[in-house]
Order: C-alpha cells, then structure tokens, then sequence
C-alpha cells in the first residue's frame, strides 16, 4: 500500500534483463520498505521480461509494457505522467541502490522539504559490477560542491556550476513530482536533457539537495550511448545548441557568470580534446573534424534547442 512518504521509483527499461533483475534486488534490499517500483518496457523484444514480471508476488513492484517502443525521452514523460507521490524517480534499468538508499533521500527531503532534486553520493561501477572511477567521473567529481551534510543549493552559483560541468548522476536524482512535471524535456537532447532540464529547474528558482551519503552504484558501460555518440558525432552538435541557448537562457535571467560559463563550455570542449587520440588511432577521420570542430568553436548565443519554458 502507498503512503504519502511513499518513494515512487521508475525504471524505462531497454537493456540486459539480468542486470534488471539486478536492480530490481537492489531496491527490494532497502531498509526503508516504503517504495514502489514501476518497470515502464519500452518494447524491448524478449518475452521473458514480461514473463519474470507476471511472476512477482510483491505488491510494490508492478511492470507496464508501452503498446509502442517511445525512445528515451517519451518514455520518460511516460513515467512522469504514471506518477502520483511526492517523490519520484528515473532509475537506471542497470543501476544499482545501496541497502540505505530511500532512507537517505527521504531523511534529505525532511531537512529540505522545499528543494526540487536530491543528488546523493554515487559510485561508478562496470558491466561486471566492479568500482572503477574513469577520467569522466573524476572531472564529475572535482566539479561536485564539496559538502559535509546535506546542503540546499541554488540560483547562479548552482546554475554556473552544472554549466562549468555537468556533475548530477541522472538514474540517481530524485524529484518532488508536483515541481517536475511543470517543466518540459528538450526535443533533440536524448543525452544531455538531464542538464537542460536542471538548467531550466534553476533559472525558475527551483533549489538542488546535495547529500554527499554514498547509496547509489552508476553503471557505466565501456560502449554507452553517450561515448559512442561523441565518436561518430551525433552528440557534439546538439551539445553546442545547447550551450548557446543557456548562454541566451541564463543573460536573459541576467546571471552573467553563468552565460560566460556556458559561451565558453571549457570541461565539454577539453573532452572532446581528450577524445582526439581515439579518434586518430581508430582512423575515424569524421570524427576526428567534429572533435575539433567542436573543440575550436565557441557557442554561438541565438542558437536553440528549445525554450525551456515551464507548462501552463
């Protein structure tokens, strides 16, 4: 049975149904009981999915099968519209919660009850479950604010931050519904929307929770979406798009500081600086010019990926 204090956790799934079941375990395994997990399928084309779900005794975990496969983003606003608690979540179909997880957020969203998002503390782990911290999160890691406890953060100090980089570990976020669900995913972000959606949240006053507690386990794959998509260049455009819209975004909001950081988008253009060696050794000539495109190319305000606007 659902309570007011009840944390709602979505998992779109399309991936391995073993690491699912692995995530699954993770959130059966918490000491805060008071949960409910919605696996939202996206058509992902194996039977046994649906077969290991029609299975489960346990009221709290319940599986949806979209009647069409919706993609990354739709499938999100799916989970969004199936909400009803105070708090919600996207949660990685391979991600792992650690035992004290809920209690974590629950006992952040007491001490700040006003805050949007809740980031907790997060380690990386690979496709066998191992710690591993790549060169990606230990420039995550520098970038996080550094906090004791638990500390509400916002406005352009939090707004420069992200756009200096991007240091939220999206499955892990969790947001107050009624707050989220004002605010539309970009069109044409697939990968980046987690910070244009931050962006848009901080610009309208909305406040971040930063709980440094470690309780969540990010996995990151060797060939993710994200690495691919920077090598065969489908990500770096859209990301320059963006970062000149928040230029645009953030002057408008008369944050200058944020708009400097955003023209100038220094840690997304030094990974691409990083990404180059790949490049040469793999011969992806292509890439190697979108690489350095957008290494050498500053944002260009004007630009636009959408105008964030809260719904009406």
């Amino acid at each position: 049975m659902r309570t007011a204090d009840t944390l709602e956790i979505f998992v779109p799934f399309w991936g391995d149904p073993d690491l699912l079941d692995a995530t699954i375990e993770s959130i059966r395994a918490q000491t805060d009981p008071d949960w409910h997990v919605t696996v939202v399928d996206d058509c992902y084309p194996d039977p046994a999915v649906a077969e290991r779900f029609a299975r489960e005794s346990d009221p709290r975990i319940s599986y949806l099968r979209n009647e069409v496969n919706l993609g990354i983003t739709r499938n999100y606003e799916r989970c969004l519209e199936l909400a009803s608690a105070e708090l919600m979540m996207f949660m990685g179909c391979d991600d792992l919660m650690h035992p004290g997880f809920v209690a974590t957020v629950k006992a952040a969203h007491r001490r700040h009850p006003e805050a949007a998002v809740i980031q907790v503390g997060v380690q990386i782990i690979d496709e066998q479950g191992q710690v591993i911290e790549p060169l990606t999160d230990k420039v995550k890691r520098a970038l996080m604010p550094r906090v004791r406890s638990s500390t509400e953060l916002g406005g352009e100090r939090l707004a420069t931050s992200l756009l200096r980089g991007n240091w939220l570990y999206w499955p892990s976020l969790v947001f107050r519904t009624e707050v989220v669900r004002r605010f539309e995913f970009r069109d044409g972000l697939p990968i980046i929307q987690d910070l244009a959606l931050m962006i848009d949240l901080v610009a309208a006053g909305e406040t971040l929770a930063l709980d440094p507690t470690l309780c969540f386990s990010y996995r990151r794959h060797t060939q993710s979406a994200s690495s691919a998509s920077l090598l065969h260049g489908s990500r770096l455009p859209d990301e320059r798009r963006y970062y000149a819209s928040a230029e645009t975004q953030m002057a408008a909001r008369g944050w200058t500081r944020a708009a400097r950081t955003a023209r100038h988008r220094w840690t997304s253009r030094l990974h691409a600086v990083t990404l180059l060696p790949t490049a040469a050794r793999l011969g992806e000539r292509s890439a190697l010019r979108s690489l350095l495109e957008h290494t050498l190319e500053r944002s260009r305000p004007g630009q636009d990926t959408g105008d964030g606007s809260a719904r009406v």
